[in-house]
């Protein structure tokens, strides 16, 4: 067995890097893996640039970042996969979604309901899509308004509520459903509402490690598929729960993986596999740099370009040739499918599920000139 040694966050989304180890897809590889948790993104950035471990569970934007000079860090990190869509969820504070009457799930009426009230909002990392998602949603919705972003590592969610640090979040599972338990949160929006196809989190390793991962892409695959299957949520969300995991109750964990958040079933809500999830598509990396160079004041052109680079569609192509169905284009119209459909793949068919913005625009994969 080769020892391999991989990073995560404690979130649900990492479900793919354990569902390998405890349920022996990376042992079919060949592969010995060791899980090491971080408390932190930026101290999950520091063990894989240590060389602590090999490749990890990381937020799809911090790749792209570090490529345009952003977050810190030193080296280059590629995108080798996808490992989960969606999965994120948007909490207010008690007294304020009582205060304003939010609702759940329709970002119009609650950017307009927050009007331009100072807000503070927790987000795990500045360069990650939850930070991403809040600031496209509200300078769309609610244009007016300039919220405080503060970073707030995922376990520490419900506590900063609960003390005032923060008025509300955009966090991955299930720590948002852990502050509604432990801090009366209200949840009122889930990233699929702004983004029904949005890339958390990836596989990332430094530059040049990728090509030869094919086993564990492969057994990486294979767990995702594994872990998207609702017959297998329960024995997940027991899996995941323990100490040396998530360290949280399988209550908090269980619903999201059946589709359920704040007592309401959401499309898209989170997937692990499903609708062609796991490729890791340019167009998807083109939107990351187009996002972070309107935040930052870069060359839209030359960051649509760079990000495109850090995500290695060739080597997934590659190293799960024969297993994985593979689009015949590695770009696609990101917000334009109005529904899942069928399309042909180099060897057979793959389906790929609905992708819209919550304001129907669409964004264009064209590669910069």
């Amino acid at each position: 067995m080769t020892p391999l040694a991989l990073g995560y966050v404690p979130l649900l989304d990492a479900a793919p890097l354990v569902v390998a180890r405890e349920m022996g897809f990376a042992e079919e590889e060949g592969l010995s893996l060791t899980l090491t948790r971080a408390a932190s993104w930026s101290q999950l950035r520091d063990m894989l640039d240590s060389g602590a471990v090999a490749a990890a569970h990381m937020l799809s934007a911090m790749p792209v970042a570090r490529a345009l000079g952003l977050g810190g860090g030193t080296g280059a990190t590629e995108v080798l996969m996808v490992l989960s869509l969606g999965g994120q969820v948007i909490g207010l504070s008690g007294d304020l979604g009582r205060r304003i009457g939010a609702g759940f799930g329709d970002p119009v009426a609650l950017g307009a309901a927050l009007g331009r009230s100072p807000l503070r909002l927790g987000v795990p990392f500045p360069f990650s899509m939850h930070a991403l998602l809040l600031r496209y949603w509200l300078s769309r919705a609610a244009p007016g308004l300039a919220p405080q972003i503060v970073v707030v590592p995922p376990p520490r969610m419900a506590a900063a509520l609960k003390a005032g640090e923060i008025d509300g979040f955009c966090v991955g599972e299930p720590w948002g459903s852990a502050a509604v338990a432990e801090a009366g949160a209200q949840i009122v929006l889930t990233g699929s509402h702004i983004w029904s196809q949005s890339p958390e989190k990836v596989l990332a390793a430094r530059k040049g490690w990728g090509e030869a991962a094919g086993p564990l892409l492969r057994a990486l695959w294979r767990a995702g598929r594994w872990a998207d299957a609702a017959e297998n949520s329960a024995t997940l969300a027991e899996i995941l729960a323990r100490a040396e995991y998530l360290d949280t109750s399988a209550l908090h964990i269980e619903p999201a993986l059946q589709g359920r958040v704040a007592d309401q079933l959401v499309p898209d809500l989170i997937h692990f596999h499903d609708g062609t999830a796991n490729f890791p598509w340019r167009s998807q990396a083109g939107w990351i740099g187009a996002e972070l160079a309107e935040a930052h004041g870069l060359n839209p052109g030359a960051a649509i370009a760079t990000a495109r680079a850090c995500f290695r569609s060739d080597l997934y192509r590659r190293h799960l040739a024969g297993l994985a169905p593979m689009p015949r284009s590695s770009d696609k119209a990101e917000g334009a499918l109005e529904a899942s459909e069928s399309l042909p793949a180099v060897s057979g068919s793959l389906r790929l599920s609905r992708n819209r913005f919550f304001d129907g625009a669409v964004f264009d994969p064209a590669p910069a000139a």
